[in-house]
């Protein structure tokens, strides 16, 4: 299995329009962000984690010749704000794309996308198949997905655990018995806003605290704000194996 990060920024992406800090004015490319999304390669299987509005521009980079199945994590623009862009897939592939999410996040997406989901649907408009999940195991293709029960502030969102490889992002809290399913993975990705605390998400230590009681063999830190600081001095003070993602990381994760 393996994992492109497509973007590890926060909804407002780096560089901030207008922001003049050290990080958004960096020239190295690791401290460019766009918005959070990853895409999950198994057997020339592509699942995309989330669809955000740097969708086409992350798609272009990466080169995604087909996309199986979007999975969604919540419904907040910055995680669902590019589904008008899957359109030339559904040319490529002649078909419908396949996308995964709760019922909350169903909802407000085909109320963001009514002209998608109309009786008399716009000619030109995407081509989507919405698929609601709970938090019950499912298969995409054979691949086994298991959505993880997160809170972000107040609001109730999904993680995905693929494998040994476990998802979360915009997390503020995860209870124990969450926790327990993602134990002992191989991999953990999960977000790690900035230093100082945030209601909606984890900061660094909190992020520090969850990679210590999961206990993965590797943990990525990913939707970063220009407040965490330039990466290569925050990912050189991180303990061993724990890494500050950046987009267009490319990682290979034991499947079984």
């Amino acid at each position: 299995m393996n994992l492109t990060f497509l973007g590890t920024g926060t909804s407002q992406g780096i560089p901030i329009i207008g922001c003049k800090c050290n990080v958004c004015k960096s020239t190295d490319t690791k401290n460019i962000r766009l918005r959070s999304s990853a895409i999950v390669n198994i057997n020339d299987v592509n699942i995309l984690i989330d669809c955000g509005p740097d969708f086409r521009q992350q798609m272009l980079i990466n080169q995604t010749k087909k996309i199986d199945a979007i999975l969604i994590t919540h419904h907040h623009q910055d995680h669902v704000g590019g589904i008008d862009d899957v359109r030339p897939y559904n040319f490529l592939q002649n078909s419908a794309i396949e996308v995964y999410a709760s019922k909350e996040s169903i909802k407000a997406i085909k109320n963001s996308y009514s002209y998608v989901f109309a009786q008399n649907r716009y000619p030109s408009s995407p081509l989507i198949n919405t698929n609601t999940i709970t938090y019950k195991a499912f298969e995409i293709k054979g691949i086994k997905i298991e959505p993880i029960k997160v809170m972000h502030g107040n609001m109730e969102i999904m993680g995905f655990k693929i494998g040994k490889l476990a998802y979360i992002t915009d997390a503020s809290y995860i209870e124990n018995s969450e926790i327990e399913k993602i134990k002992n993975c191989n991999t953990l990705i999960i977000n790690a806003l900035r230093h100082e605390p945030y209601y909606t998400h984890f900061n660094l230590e909190q992020a520090l605290q969850m990679a210590k009681i999961v206990n993965a063999k590797k943990t990525y830190f990913t939707h970063i704000s220009h407040q965490m600081g330039l990466h290569h001095e925050i990912n050189d003070k991180l303990p061993e194996n724990i890494f500050l993602a950046h987009d267009q990381l490319k990682i290979n994760i034991e499947f079984d």
